[in-house]
């Protein structure tokens, strides 16, 4: 472990050896690091917070701040991140409210572009983009492979689903389903992510598949349910898992879906 002498480190840590902390960062109690991880100066991580193996947080982040939610009285909260994510330069991240489950959570291999923002009670699943400046409010869910554009913003409690994409600048007050593209402010679906989808290698068949579905949501003038009813005879042909996932990401939607 290399800690850099101008770094100030709570002894009611608990950092893996391998760990590397540089110059000018404060690491304070109940914060837990796991190997491989770096922390390369000027940083500040408060706990309780929980950090994988093998991520690299850049100068002037702050990871496991309490929120400014106005609600929040100091509660013991937590945030719990995973492997492999790398955190760039001025990444604010918020530990959680008892209102919700009391945690925030980020899982794998995402990339955080410079001052990004995740808040309280989020939920980020694994390989995601943000870009620069992008924020998610309190409560949000983002899926797996999705991808974030810069300076966008997501309201409270809007979810969005695995290999979606949302435009530089885009604005999202209600839910986006998987594979869906959406730009613009206020948000407004613009297409299906083809691209993402082809890119991290989802068999063409199913891209067909998703293709159909999103045609039948989106294309056909049908109310909602009367949609989902067609998507379920073509899951129970074909029994696809990315159009499952696609299918669930809209019946599972609770603010309802951008269309």
């Amino acid at each position: 472990m290399t800690i850099d002498s101008s770094s100030i480190i709570s002894n009611k840590t608990k950092i893996h050896p391998s760990v590397n902390v540089g110059p000018f960062c404060i690491i304070g109690d109940d914060v837990e690091i796991e190997e491989g991880t770096s922390v390369l100066s000027h940083a500040i991580i408060k706990g309780p917070t929980k950090i994988g193996k093998n991520n690299t947080i850049y100068q002037f982040s702050s990871i496991g701040e309490d929120t400014p939610d106005k609600k929040f009285k100091g509660e013991d909260t937590k945030l719990i991140i995973g492997d492999d994510n790398v955190f760039r330069e001025g990444v604010t991240v918020h530990r959680g409210t008892i209102q919700d489950k009391g945690v925030t959570k980020i899982g794998n291999g995402n990339l955080l572009m410079a001052y990004t923002h995740i808040a309280h009670d989020c939920l980020v699943g694994d390989n995601n983009i943000f870009a620069n400046n992008a924020g998610i409010a309190g409560h949000v869910s983002v899926g797996n492979y999705v991808v974030i554009g810069g300076y966008s913003a997501v309201h409270q409690f809007c979810s969005l689903g695995d290999y979606s994409f949302a435009g530089m600048n885009t604005s999202i007050t209600m839910d986006v389903p998987a594979y869906t593209k959406v730009a613009s402010n206020p948000a407004r679906v613009i297409g299906l992510n083809s691209v993402g989808m082809t890119r991290n290698n989802i068999p063409s068949e199913s891209i067909s598949l998703v293709k159909k579905a999103f045609k039948i949501i989106y294309k056909k003038g049908l109310k909602l349910e009367d949609s989902l009813k067609e998507i379920d005879i073509l899951l129970a042909e074909t029994n696809d898992t990315y159009l499952d996932i696609f299918s669930q990401s809209i019946k599972a939607s609770s603010r309802g879906i951008l269309r």
